[in-house]
């Protein structure tokens, strides 16, 4: 495989979706269900990471193992489930979807069978060629893997690819794939710490597109 025209793979939660105020309502639900201690927006933008088991057992101190965790991303999805009807798409991603020049995709840790029909509620049906979501019944892994298979499905050589998301493991994701990242600092992660990952960070999504266009040129 040869690289192609520059592709973009956008992420969803925390991204595309503004659904940061949810996400920590509904990871607080976890924490006081195991008498654990609630965390503010910006408390969790420092903290979270991938695996997410890795944060819960941080922030209850004590071990999570894959039975607990089951668990508890039961407890985080059936509250997130019940609030998705208040979120919005960030507020220029319409905008920036349209800004982008080339080919572009979704990726999302989310479940795939949740995010599709969530892309026609939210009236992106056909912005993308391909749409993938997370295919298991427990969540919470990184996103390495995922993207690789995302990008064989599609056909695309990840030294095309910029990906456009909210965490670090996005960009441990582009990474692996050879592919560069532009880190959004609206979402699930705290700026400073996106910043330090030395990877271009912008504050709205119409800024992450015009960064991600200096950082794939087509190939001649």
């Amino acid at each position: 495989m040869t690289p192609s025209k520059p592709h973009l793979v956008w992420d969803w939660n925390g991204t595309l979706l503004d659904d940061l105020s949810l996400v920590v309502a509904c990871t607080n639900a976890v924490f006081t269900r195991e008498g654990g201690p609630t965390v503010t927006a910006e408390e969790h933008r420092v903290r979270f990471r991938r695996p997410i088991a890795d944060y819960y057992a941080e922030v209850l101190g004590r071990a999570v193992d894959d039975e607990a965790f089951g668990r508890l991303d039961r407890i985080f999805h059936d509250a997130y489930r019940l609030g998705l009807t208040s979120c919005e798409l960030a507020h220029d991603a319409v905008d920036a979807m349209a800004a982008w020049p080339g080919s572009q995709s979704l990726l999302s840790m989310w479940f795939h069978d949740e995010l599709v029909p969530a892309i026609q509620t939210y009236g992106l049906t056909g912005r993308f060629a391909r749409v993938d979501g997370l295919r298991a019944s427990v969540g919470g892994d990184r996103k390495a893997e995922s993207l690789v298979r995302h990008l064989a499905e599609l056909g695309v050589d990840g030294r095309s690819v910029v990906l456009i998301g909210d965490s670090l493991d996005d960009a441990d994701a582009a990474r692996a794939v050879g592919g560069r990242a532009v880190l959004y600092a609206g979402g699930f992660t705290d700026r400073a710490c996106l910043i330090a990952s030395g990877h271009p960070v912008a504050d709205t999504l119409t800024e992450a597109v015009t960064l991600a266009t200096t950082l794939v040129e087509p190939a001649q």
